[in-house]
C-alpha cells in the first residue's frame, strides 16, 4: 500500500503551538526552532476556562467580560510572540475559551494546519498529562501529526535541535506501513538516520516468526521504507522479543534517538484503566521528542479501519 502522505506533514508551512499560561519553555524552544527550519508560520494557540470579572461602575453588579479576559490571555502570550517575530516569522496569537483540546481540535479543522506542537507536564499521582486528557484527545483525533516534548525530553539547544536519528515503532497491521514511510520522509527531509523496531511480545514469539530467523524478518521490513527514498536514507532494522514500551525506550537511548515515531491508536478498556499504553508510557520518559500519528491521519492516508483496532495495545494511545 502506498502511503498517502501530505508534503506539509514533513515540511510544515504552519505550525500551531498548544501553549497554557505560564508556557512550557523547552516545548516553546523546539516550536520555534522549527518554524525557524522550514520557515513556517507558527501560530500561538491557548485555551482558557476562567474569565474576567468587571463591575459595572454604574450598577457595581459583577459580569463577565468576554473581551478583557481574551486580552488579557493575549497578552500572558506577546513575549513570546515577540520572540518568534524577531526570528523573521509570522506569528498570529489565538486565545479561546473553552475545553483546550475541544478548542484546539476545532480550531485545526477550520484552519489548515500541518504540525501540532505540545508540551507535557511531569506525570501527575494518576500519570496524567497535561490538563486533564487534552493530550489524549488531541493525539488520537487530530487531523495533522502532533509533535509531544514530553517532561523528560532532553533541552534539543545544546545540539542546535537538529534530527539526525529517528526511531519508528512499527508492527504487522497495515498502518506500519504508513507510520514508516512518514517517518522515512522526515528521515530524508532532516538528512537523518531511520530506525524500523518492531518488538515481539514473548506469547508471540512463535507465531510471529514460524520458522524464520530474527535476520530474515530484519531485512524483510526493509520493504516498508517507500521504494524512492531506498537507497536514499541510511536504515537500520531491529527486531526483539520483549515489552514494546521497555524496549522502544532503551532503543531510543542506545540509538541516542533525536525523535520517535508512532502511531497513536485507540486503547483497550484495560490499556485505558491501567494506563499501560506505549504511547502513554512513552511520552512520561522518552528523553527525545515524539511524534504521533492519531487513527483520522492513518485513515486519511489509506489505512483501512480494521487496521486501527480500538482492542490493539502495542500503540495504544493511553492516557
Amino acid at each position: 500500500m502506498a502511503a498517502l502522505l501530505k508534503s506539509g506533514w514533513t515540511k510544515p508551512s504552519t505550525i500551531l503551538f498548544a501553549t497554557e499560561v505560564p508556557t512550557n519553555e523547552k516545548a516553546f524552544s523546539f516550536a520555534l526552532a522549527q518554524a525557524r527550519e522550514f520557515g513556517s508560520d507558527l501560530i500561538l494557540f491557548h485555551a482558557y476556562d476562567t474569565l474576567v470579572a468587571s463591575a459595572s461602575e454604574s450598577s457595581g453588579i459583577r459580569y463577565y467580560d468576554y473581551a478583557a479576559a481574551a486580552r488579557t490571555e493575549k497578552q500572558h502570550l506577546e513575549p513570546l510572540a515577540a520572540r518568534i517575530r524577531e526570528a523573521g516569522l509570522k506569528c498570529e496569537v489565538v486565545a479561546r475559551p473553552g475545553l483546550p483540546a475541544d478548542e484546539i481540535l476545532a480550531f485545526t479543522r477550520e484552519r489548515q494546519v500541518d504540525r501540532i506542537v505540545m508540551g507535557t507536564h511531569s506525570p501527575g499521582p494518576i500519570g496524567k498529562l497535561l490538563v486533564g486528557s487534552v493530550a489524549e484527545a488531541v493525539l488520537r483525533t487530530a487531523t495533522s501529526p502532533v509533535y509531544v516534548i514530553g517532561p523528560e525530553v532532553v533541552d534539543g539547544s545544546y545540539r542546535n535541535f537538529a534530527t539526525r536519528s529517528i526511531l519508528c515503532a512499527v508492527s504487522l497491521h497495515e498502518a506500519s506501513t504508513v507510520v514508516a514511510a512518514f517517518a522515512a520522509e522526515l528521515a530524508a527531509q532532516h538528512g537523518a538516520r531511520l530506525i524500523l523496531q518492531h518488538v515481539i511480545r514473548p506469547q508471540d514469539r512463535a507465531e510471529f516468526l514460524a520458522g524464520r530467523s530474527l535476520d530474515e524478518v530484519e531485512a524483510g521490513m526493509l520493504a516498508l521504507v517507500p521504494r524512492n527514498l531506498q537507497g536514499q536514507i541510511a536504515t537500520q532494522t531491529v527486531v526483539v522479543p520483549g515489552d514494546p514500551t521497555e524496549e522502544l525506550l532503551y532503543q531510543s537511548r542506545a540509538q541516542q534517538a533525536d525523535l520517535i515515531v508512532l502511531g497513536a491508536q485507540g486503547a483497550s478498556a484495560f490499556a485505558a484503566i491501567t494506563r499501560h499504553g506505549v504511547v502513554y508510557k512513552t511520552l512520561a520518559h522518552a528523553h527525545c521528542p515524539v511524534i504521533t500519528l492519531s487513527p483520522v491521519v492513518l485513515a486519511e492516508c489509506g489505512s483501512k479501519a480494521e487496521d486501527l483496532h480500538p482492542a490493539e495495545a502495542y500503540m495504544a494511545g493511553v492516557f
